[in-house]
């Protein structure tokens, strides 16, 4: 007999089912009812709701209530700074049973390899990981990457099983003024799902982005913004990670009107994060608790998030679905009490059936040694450039003061809190440094530094002590990659990251319990920041304060902080 025929026997009732979930209730996201019967599943898909079955297996499910599996739209497994495999056994317990990944950090370092890397750990995780090909590599001619990635490094990819569609296009002014590399990939993704990328685009820049055949977006920060991009036919991926925070300020359109065109996603979270809050699970509660219609949030967590990317086997409690399902004990309290991933009950022992896939990347780290001298600024009659942080986002602002001097060298001015940073080439190309001032940190001394430097990936480092930010750069060599943190010529916390400088070997635990020591460490240096380290990883992304684009389609050289 077939599978197919077998579903329909064990739907009709002729058979058995393989599983049966009884007593509790489905959330029905059509109509918004809470529904009575049983679940009963064959294999990975659900062929029976609102009936009463037998099953090999039954589950008792009294008092608690079936959503379907939710889909985190939009995320950097990178930022996790586990493994595909680890990130798996991370967050599949929350109740994300897909997720659609761009390797875009990775690529970033390795090109192919990295790409490939996840395309065979996709393959192997229980989760169902989908994949979007990194469309900007390197992200900015501006800023020295590990590799490379044309359209015709691309095409060999483009028909795995795994993967989606283009990923995030960053690169807008490129597409507004038709760069050819640009146009390139555009061209041989058209009528496949392209993925963007347009922080504060609206208008006619804005209409000219969307006719390219870009569907979808996460970098909205207003209701404003975000509504304009909906009724110009985008769908809206609302993200709440653990620097950009964009939840609570989209609120406003989450509602039951429009679900169908909003999603959810995380973008970049770590495991710290995760184990305190949770992961799209936090997202649904939050939202719920600040006034939020259940059925709004759950869609967009799950039927709206499948249907914006093509997914058309889930998203739904009912029969002929993807058997994805999350018991919870609540709708507003959403705790994953069970999980089923493609009709497989979540355990250990099913994380333990996996086969390991091969780490790659582990001697990224190619930079050259520095010296306190090498971190030196010239003093200036003009006002300095300043990168301005704005906590809870990753987009920052562009700032000019007048900073102190000592001797020929510019200082750091603790008192309006402006610090040095520094951006190093670490893929063994040019060697190239880039120096400037940032304020928003909060730190009164030391240094830290990581090799996770949004997009590129070089080493990036903040501190007030140039000798501390040197200690502090060259330890990432000596430990392949990750953060460091440095007090006095010390080094008081570190975290290794050996996989392309990204990721670490160790399980989700161990990182979870190393980051909070790092926190621990940067706090006492005296930074204000909720989350520090991903923030100095997102430093080096370009300063577009108010998107003025160039003919060429880059954005204004002047408009980056950093003095090279």
């Amino acid at each position: 007999m077939s599978k197919l025929e077998n579903r329909i026997d064990q739907g009709v009732g002729r058979e058995i089912a393989d599983i049966v979930l009884k007593g509790g209730r489905f959330f029905d996201l059509v109509t918004g009812d809470l529904v009575e019967g049983d679940i009963a599943l064959c294999g990975d898909t659900i062929v029976g709701t609102c009936e009463s079955y037998e099953g090999r297996q039954i589950i008792d499910i009294s008092g608690r209530i079936v959503v379907p599996g939710f889909i985190d739209t939009h995320l950097h497994i990178e930022s996790s700074l586990v493994t595909p495999h680890e990130f798996d056994r991370c967050v599949l317990p929350y109740g994300v049973t897909t997720v659609i990944c761009d390797p875009h950090e990775i690529a970033n370092v390795l090109g192919e390899e990295g790409i490939r890397f996840f395309l065979e750990s996709s393959l192997e995780t229980i989760m169902d990981i989908r994949v979007q090909l990194s469309s900007c590599v390197p992200a900015t001619h501006l800023e020295t990457a590990g590799a490379d990635l044309p359209i015709e490094k691309l095409l060999p990819f483009r028909d795995h099983p795994k993967v989606i569609g283009l990923a995030e296009f960053m690169n807008f002014p490129g597409v507004i003024h038709k760069d050819p590399v640009c146009m390139a990939k555009l061209e041989a993704f058209q009528g496949g799902h392209i993925d963007g990328h347009a922080p504060l685009l609206l208008g006619k820049d804005l209409n000219g982005y969307l006719a390219a055949g870009i569907r979808t977006e996460h970098e909205c920060t207003t209701a404003e913004e975000a509504l304009e991009k909906i009724r110009k036919g985008m769908h809206i991926l609302v993200r709440e990670g653990s620097v950009s925070k964009d939840l609570h300020a989209l609120m406003p359109i989450l509602t039951e009107r429009l679900s169908p065109f909003l999603a959810l996603c995380t973008d970049d979270r770590n495991p710290l994060d995760i184990a305190e809050q949770g992961h799209l699970d936090y997202m649904i509660r939050t939202a719920i608790a600040h006034g939020v219609a259940p059925i709004a949030v759950y869609r967009a967590a799950s039927i709206s998030a499948a249907r914006a990317f093509g997914l058309r086997d889930r998203g739904l409690v009912a029969p002929g679905w993807r058997a994805d399902l999350v018991v919870v004990d609540s709708l507003e309290n959403c705790k994953a009490e069970m999980v089923f991933a493609a009709g497989r009950r979540v355990t250990d022992a099913l994380f333990a059936s996996r086969k390991p896939v091969a780490p790659v990347g582990l001697d990224s780290v190619r930079a050259r040694i520095v010296k306190a001298a090498d971190f030196a600024v010239p003093v200036s009659e003009a006002d300095v450039p300043v990168i301005g942080v704005l906590p809870g986002k990753i987009i920052t602002e562009h700032r000019r003061y007048r900073l102190p001097s000592s001797g020929n060298q510019t200082s750091v001015d603790l008192q309006r809190d402006i610090i040095k940073v520094a951006v190093i080439e670490r893929h063994g190309k040019n060697g190239n440094h880039a120096n400037g001032f940032v304020q928003g940190f909060g730190l009164k001394k030391g240094a830290i530094a990581s090799t996770v430097g949004h997009d590129s990936h070089n080493i990036c480092v903040v501190g007030v002590s140039e000798e501390d930010m040197a200690i502090a750069a060259n330890r990432l060599s000596d430990i392949k990659g990750g953060f460091v943190v440095v007090e006095d010529g010390r080094v008081t916390g570190e975290i290794p990251l050996p996989v392309a400088g990204l990721m670490s070997l160790e399980p989700y635990e161990a990182v979870r319990d190393t980051l909070h020591h790092l926190r621990r460490a940067a706090y006492a240096l005296g930074t204000t920041l909720e989350e520090p380290f991903l923030q100095v990883a997102f430093l080096p992304l370009p300063v577009i304060p108010h998107l003025k684009i160039s003919d060429k389609g880059m954005v204004d050289v002047d408009k980056f902080a950093l003095i090279s």
